[in-house]
């Protein structure tokens, strides 16, 4: 790619809670698809420049799409506080309707974690979304926090799962027996060997995600 391709752009988004920090990974200019990703949990230690993000961003960047990221409210620069999942979802159609204003292309949303879980239930229903990519996807309770998956099983994009097969928060059984009861086109890998965080895992995770792309355009 060029170097104005290679280009990563700081600037702030419109949210709904006030201005969200942003980073964007600019593409080549007759990328097929725009992308976003979105980060882990705000309470513990959730940013754009988290390494699972960071090597999504990279492995959707290798495709030329433009890729954003963004820093849900109340982490980092951006404005307001922590809304326990329900202004975050704000966030995330704030930073889809972005994409789409700016490059006009349909759009592939992939999320970390929490990130993971709030962005797939603004991206399922919306028809601009071509496809999504949950890595991490937490099953278990955190506190006070419970996640209902149920709207997945009208989802019929094509859907990328990718966790550690020793993740604490969603067990390879529970794993594929969601997965399997989505409509297709969809997909699970389990990395063994890999955490809730993919530590020495993140080369595969980042193959994982490029492989996944190419069959789903060669499709």
């Amino acid at each position: 790619m060029t170097d104005a391709a290679n280009e990563i752009r700081s600037f702030y988004l419109q949210g709904t809670a006030g201005p969200l920090e942003a980073l964007l990974n600019r593409g080549v200019d007759h990328a097929s698809y725009a992308a976003l990703v979105c980060h882990p949990h705000p309470l513990y230690g959730g940013t754009f420049h988290t390494k699972v993000v960071y090597h999504a961003m990279k492995a959707l960047h290798s495709f030329g799409w433009p890729v954003l990221r963004f820093n849900f409210r109340g982490v980092g620069g951006s404005a307001g506080e922590h809304d326990h999942g329900r202004g975050e979802l704000d966030d995330i159609r704030t930073a889809l309707n972005w994409l789409e204003r700016e490059f006009q292309r349909p759009l592939i949303l992939a999320g970390f974690s929490f990130g993971a879980a709030t962005g797939l239930a603004v991206a399922c229903p919306d028809p601009r979304v071509k496809a999504v990519i949950a890595l991490g996807l937490p099953l278990a309770p955190i506190e006070d926090r419970r996640y209902d998956y149920s709207f997945l099983r009208s989802c019929a994009k094509p859907k990328l799962f990718v966790s550690g097969a020793a993740d604490p928060f969603a067990s390879p059984a529970e794993l594929k027996e969601l997965v399997d009861g989505l409509p297709p086109p969809q997909k699970l890998v389990l990395i063994e060997g890999g955490d809730h965080f993919f530590e020495g895992r993140l080369r595969e995770l980042r193959e994982t995600i490029e492989n996944w792309v190419r069959e789903m355009l060669a499709a």
